[in-house]
Parts: structure tokens; sequence; C-alpha cells
């Protein structure tokens, strides 16, 4: 068989013919920047997340770059102020904050579940920590209860990377709505994904919503009288119509993947590799599948023999990248250990059966 990691025509193929005909009556309406549409995927987004406020932006680095840029202004923080990340993230997490003119600060995951965790985070705040910058990677929430906790007990700001975590819940309520601000990107592979680029704020501070839109509207409230130093960063309107007919279809996506990851923890028996989660499959919306083996790169030779794609998120820590080489003599074992033993199984809502015995059958095959 031949198995792609992602196929987002097939993918994209569930949605028609609705999906075609939002983005024709959009090409027909003359209108493609800041229109009805994008201010109605902000209503609905919002309301999803259980935030107040949306504002769709050109893509995820930018709405985090604008979170930290809108906080760093109305809360007066200054340049080289600290925001603590994780060490094992996608490198937008890091660049934003450098962007926004303030200092990382990286901190470890933890080995079980791959994310931040607050009892981690509190030895590294000092009297410069603004903020605190939980991803929820690979599509499951971090414990946020907790950081909400040591967020008020230090006077820090949240910022949550959702990118990753359409729709995924905690507690009872979902990614972007359990910070001071969350950020999302709609890369087209995401679980609510774009025809192209795009992103967007959710938070419940509307004084933080309206300079973000301000600052992504090169600084301007009204047209030709800039008040700050902003930035061209918009979600057009092709894209919002195209997100507002996905919107609808995300919970039952979301359940699917994690059908897809119930099957790959009943099946995968190979005892070189471990699952995620210690198999647990209900509190992540799986954007990723995240198989770990001592033998990566045999593995993923074995499974490209036989017709099954996967790929590797991440294969360098943060801290390790050559755009932040200060830092790339700093130790995070449990980062560095992801890095290299990290590989991502194909998983989509789209897989069929067949095709997820196929990926088990074949992973469980493999030996030294």
């Amino acid at each position: 068989m031949d198995i792609a990691f992602l196929d987002l025509k097939k993918i994209n193929g569930l949605f028609e013919p609705l999906l075609s005909e939002a983005v024709a009556a959009t090409v027909a309406s003359g209108r493609y920047l800041h229109g009805e549409r994008c201010a109605e995927f902000e209503r609905r987004f919002a309301d999803y997340c259980g935030s107040r406020h949306c504002v769709g932006v050109g893509n995820g680095l930018d709405a985090l770059t604008l979170i930290l840029t809108a906080m760093k202004t109305l809360h007066r923080w200054e340049d080289g102020d600290e925001v603590v990340v994780p060490a094992f993230t996608f490198v937008a997490t890091a660049e934003a904050v450098v962007r926004s003119g303030l200092r990382p600060v990286f901190c470890d995951i933890r080995p079980e579940d791959f994310l931040l965790h607050a009892a981690d985070v509190e030895p590294l705040i000092t009297p410069r920590t603004r903020a605190v910058l939980p991803v929820h990677l690979y599509g499951k929430v971090c414990d946020m209860n907790a950081f909400r906790h040591l967020a008020d007990r230090h006077g820090l700001k949240i910022v949550e990377d959702a990118a990753q975590a359409h729709g995924a819940d905690f507690a009872g309520r979902r990614a972007g709505s359990w910070g001071d601000a969350a950020a999302f990107s709609f890369y087209p592979g995401k679980n609510l994904g774009a025809l192209g680029e795009g992103g967007a704020v959710t938070t419940d501070d509307l004084a933080l919503a309206t300079l973000v839109r301000t600052l992504a509207n090169y600084g301007a409230e009204r047209k030709y009288h800039h008040t700050y130093m902003g930035i061209n960063s918009r979600l057009d309107e092709i894209q919002a119509a195209a997100l507002s007919v996905k919107l609808t279809k995300l919970d039952d996506h979301n359940r699917r993947r994690r059908e897809a990851a119930r099957f790959y923890r009943e099946h995968i028996t190979n005892p070189l590799v471990s699952l995620p989660y210690g198999g647990e499959t209900e509190t992540s919306v799986f954007h990723i599948y995240p198989l770990l083996t001592d033998h990566r790169e045999k593995l993923q030779d074995f499974l490209s023999s036989r017709g099954v794609t996967t790929l590797i998120h991440y294969p360098l820590a943060v801290h390790r990248q050559e755009a932040f080489g200060p830092y790339n003599r700093l130790a995070f074992p449990n980062a560095e250990q992801a890095a290299r033993r990290e590989l991502s199984l194909p998983l989509s809502p789209v897989l069929t059966e067949e095709e997820l015995h196929y990926v088990t059958e074949t992973i469980n095959l493999f030996n030294l």
C-alpha cells in the first residue's frame, strides 16, 4: 500500500461542494480583505473556543508575536524581559518571543507527555519574568489549572500556543480559553486547516484584542493614522470562508483522530517502540501521533520501503537550533531525548481501517 502522512486533497474533499462554493462566492463578492467573512469566522471561532474575542491574522507566528508585543505595550514590559517557553516545540514559539524584543527562558518538558509543567517552570521565575508560554504540543492541552495558579501567585501572563490543539479540551474548557490570550495557526495541515496561511488570536481581554488588531494593521486604528509600529498580518476573506466551512466538522474529525489513535494503541505490539501518553487516547486531538523509538532512522526507512510515509516532529530541540546559538550549550535532557526518538505516524480523519491495519502490521514486523 501507499499511505501518505497526510492526504490534504482527500481531507478537503470531505467538505465539498460547500468548500468550493464558499470560495467561489468570496471571489464573486469582490471583497478579499477586512470583510464580513473574516468577521463571521472570528465570531464563530471565539464562540467555539469559549473566548470573548478572536482576531484573525496572517499565521501562527504572527499571532504569538502580536500577543506578546501587545502585552509588552499595555503592561510596559521592557526589552529583555523574560518569557518561559518549552525547549521542545516548533521553533515559532521561541521566535515570537525574540521578535517581540523579549528573552526566551527555556524549560525542559516532561517525557510522559512532551509538555511544559508548572512545577518545572516555577524555579525559573525571576524578577524579570513576565509570562509563561505553555504549548499544547501534538494536540494535548497542558495542565492549565496548575499554570493558572502559578501565574496568579507570581503575577504572570499566560499565553497559550494552541497552534496544534484546535478543539482540544482540559477540564471541560477548550484550548484558547485558558490563558490571557492564545495563538492559533491554520496552516493547511492543522486539525483546522486553511487553504493557505492563516492564524488567530483569542482572548477575553478587549484592550488586548483591540491592540492586536491595530498592530496587525500597520499599527493603525484608522486608515493612514499609525499609532504604533505595526506589521501587515491579515486573515484574508477566502481563508476565512474556507475555515468557517471546515469548523463545522472539526469535532467530528477530532473524534476520528482519537479513534485512529485508539486503533494504534490496541494493535501496535512491537517492543522496540513506545506509544504516546502511555497509550491513553482521550485527552488529545492528535494533531500528531508521536511514536517513540531508539531506532528511528531504521524504522522510518523500513516503513518507507513498504509505502508508509512518516515524519519527525522535531529533530532538533529549539535550544539546539543554530538560530539560537547562545543557548546551544544548555542541556535539557527530556527535550533532547524526544528530538532523538520521536517519529510521527500517519493519522488523519480519512485513514481507513485497512490502512491503519497495514501501518500497525508493518510496525509490528520491524526488527533489528
